[in-house]
């Protein structure tokens, strides 16, 4: 009795040996937290978005960057922020800005057009805020270009962004920023150059009928619905003149980013926007006095106020427009 089971205890430790013992690629093991519904759901959407297709994700690309998406749902989730979605533009806008930083030779939020993230993500059709982590990495030598090192390559671009320190965190507080509740990832890699870029994005409303452009004392409107979870706040236009080439060493002496510029253009309090709301819908009418480009920001609340003072300390922009006038 004891003999046999003597002989059974053995053929369990053989086996754990021989499974400790073997190469972990070899090993089942998990690539995402995303299931297969999810998957193909995201394939959809990756066919159906039309915008920037020439930096559109291959299968393979995608799957990378559904488990980078796990990553950063793990680093929300340890500060509380509930998780992100992977969104196809933005992820095309980030692999855009990665393929230009590695192949000039920068790490940024400046493109060599002179444009910052919410200029790109706009430009590129896009109407939500957009807030951008850069990351870039040199070798000596060509990089190893396998799915699995790029894997690699972007987490540890997340967790140096992860592991900073206050009060010099500004990546780290842009990951877990509750509001966002989706995320672009891009990444470039060839030769001796690796780039990383994160842009989280807040969309919290529907846009209509925006402009890309006008022109000098037209007239135009924007077209928000905010589908009977808010009430518009506070809407705050920046103005600024039409940017300007730049070189990728003036892009390397530059750090973080401000989202706004020196120069208010208007702004309207939330009685004066609910006048253009109908329901859920707001239309309201715009009209500009300079040629330059204006940046449009959207404060909501859940409730609708009528009178009294107004602040945003504490509350985040839920639009990104960005209207280019003539």
């Amino acid at each position: 009795m004891f003999g046999k089971l003597w002989k059974t205890i053995k053929i369990f430790l053989i086996i754990a040996i021989v499974l400790i013992c073997l190469p972990h690629s070899i090993l089942p093991h998990s690539t995402s937290n995303v299931g297969k519904d999810d998957f193909e759901s995201y394939l959809r959407l990756n066919e159906s978005e039309k915008r920037l297709p020439e930096y559109r994700d291959d299968n393979e690309a995608l799957k990378l960057k559904l488990m980078q998406l796990d990553n950063i749902n793990i680093s929300r989730k340890k500060y509380k922020a509930d998780p992100v979605k992977l969104d196809i533009l933005a992820s095309r806008v980030a692999n855009k800005m990665s393929r230009e930083a590695g192949e000039k030779d920068f790490t940024g939020h400046w493109n060599t057009s002179g444009e910052k993230p919410y200029h790109r993500y706009a430009f590129a059709g896009g109407y939500d805020h957009v807030s951008e982590n850069a990351f870039g990495s040199w070798s000596s030598d060509n990089y190893d270009k396998s799915s699995s090192n790029i894997s690699s390559m972007m987490k540890s671009g997340h967790d140096k962004f992860m592991s900073e320190r206050a009060p010099n965190d500004g990546h780290k507080q842009t990951i877990i920023d509750k509001p966002h509740n989706y995320v672009g990832i891009g990444y470039y890699l060839d030769g001796k150059q690796f780039r990383y870029y994160e842009e989280f994005i807040d969309r919290y409303l529907e846009f209509e009928n925006i402009p890309s452009s006008l022109k000098v004392g037209e007239a135009g409107s924007i077209t928000v619905k905010t589908r009977g979870e808010n009430f518009l706040y506070f809407m705050v236009i920046y103005y600024e003149k039409f940017t300007e080439p730049m070189t990728s060493e003036q892009i390397k002496r530059k750090g973080g980013y401000d989202d706004y510029t020196n120069e208010e253009y208007k702004s309207i309090a939330a009685w004066d926007l609910s006048r253009y709301r109908n329901g859920t819908l707001y239309q309201i009418p715009l009209k500009f006095s300079k040629e330059g480009l204006y940046y449009i920001q959207i404060y909501c609340d859940k409730n609708e106020i009528k009178s009294g003072s107004l602040n945003t300390k504490g509350k985040s922009p839920v639009s990104g427009i960005v209207i280019k006038v003539n």
